[in-house]
């Protein structure tokens, strides 16, 4: 059971935490397919590409960051601009107590206000959770590419699901 969550708009002073999150998946799981650490300029650099359109979230539990979640673009060409990507990433503490599921709740609700069509979730294909996390949501299994990536010396497969908002 989680203590009381409270979820805000995050601004450009949550980056430093966002990128320690973000950097802890990077060099120590392939829910992300970067393998270099980020600088807190790229992540800067990140935010400051998003726009009302795509909001990013943080989960604040008692003052501290317990997770940030965003839509972004999902490809910049201009007929994909009512599609967006969902990204969740939570402190590895709290993992598997139902954070995600606030999140994502919210990101499908504000996705729906922002007249977005599609909602599309890249997710690497041993990352179950998060898998049957957006399944919950009603998102569906679109495509399953083969050996695409390769991290910690291993090829993996990335899964796509999408969530169509009608």
């Amino acid at each position: 059971m989680l203590p009381e969550i409270r979820l805000r708009d995050a601004t450009v002073s949550d980056c430093q935490m966002m990128s320690d999150i973000y950097n802890h998946y990077v060099l120590h799981d392939t829910c992300t397919y970067t393998e270099v650490a980020e600088t807190l300029a790229e992540r800067i650099d990140w935010f400051q590409a998003h726009g009302p359109s795509h909001p990013v979230i943080i989960a604040d539990i008692d003052g501290q960051v317990a997770g940030w979640a965003s839509l972004s673009r999902f490809r910049e060409r201009s007929a994909y601009r009512f599609s967006v990507e969902d990204s969740v990433y939570l402190r590895p503490d709290m993992r598997g107590r139902g954070l995600g599921t606030v999140m994502l709740t919210n990101l499908v609700a504000r996705a729906r206000d922002l007249k977005h069509r599609a909602i599309i979730a890249g997710i690497s294909a041993e990352q179950t959770a998060s898998i049957k996390l957006h399944a919950k949501f009603g998102f569906v299994h679109v495509a399953h590419l083969r050996e695409v990536g390769f991290k910690f010396n291993t090829w993996l497969d990335v899964i796509y699901m999408e969530l169509l908002l009608k």
